[in-house]
């Protein structure tokens, strides 16, 4: 489908972070300095937590996690009081493939868009069909998006305001 015909549905819930692997979080135990830890994220989903062993922390908030560890601190520590940061998020990335000079997978800017991707992979070959760009946007509700180099380079309607996500692959035909 074209750009102008695609509706973004579910839009994310603003303020609701959920941790990733990557993510780099810190547990602060009130008065308990033995019992707060730094961690990495692992792939599998979860941090080691002194006394706690490994805990599942992927896919949760921050307050979610926090209230959860405070459940099981329980047994340690009389009406702990756990806070939970996300000190650095895992960059969001794009796959660009096809007719770029060099394909690959680039960071993901804050409101980064199709244009900005484009360049970041060196732009169009000699060999690239212009009006074939497309961004394959996993999820529930998947979808091809198809835009035209014209409209990108010259802003022209919707395609100069979409907005890639973490996890789309753009693909040059």
């Amino acid at each position: 489908m074209w750009v102008q015909d695609y509706a973004k549905s579910d839009p994310p819930a603003p303020g609701a972070y959920a941790i990733q692997d990557g993510d780099l979080i810190r547990i602060q135990v009130w008065n308990q300095d033995a019992m707060s830890t730094r961690a990495r994220v692992r792939s599998d989903g979860q941090i080691s937590v002194p006394f706690l062993k490994d805990v599942a922390v992927a896919g949760k908030t921050p307050a979610a996690l926090a209230t959860e560890l405070e459940g099981m601190l329980k047994d340690y520590v009389n009406h702990p009081a756990v806070y939970v940061v996300v000190e650095e998020s895992k960059p969001a990335t794009v796959s660009v493939i096809g007719e770029v000079t060099r394909p690959g997978v680039y960071p993901l800017d804050a409101g980064g868009g199709l244009a900005q991707a484009l360049a970041a992979a060196g732009g169009l070959t000699a060999f690239a069909h212009k009006t074939r760009i497309f961004v394959l946007r996993p999820g529930p509700a998947p979808a091809r998006i198809r835009f035209s180099y014209e409209a990108l380079v010259e802003g022209i309607g919707p395609a100069s305001a979409f907005r890639l996500d973490a996890g789309d692959v753009v693909v040059v035909e």
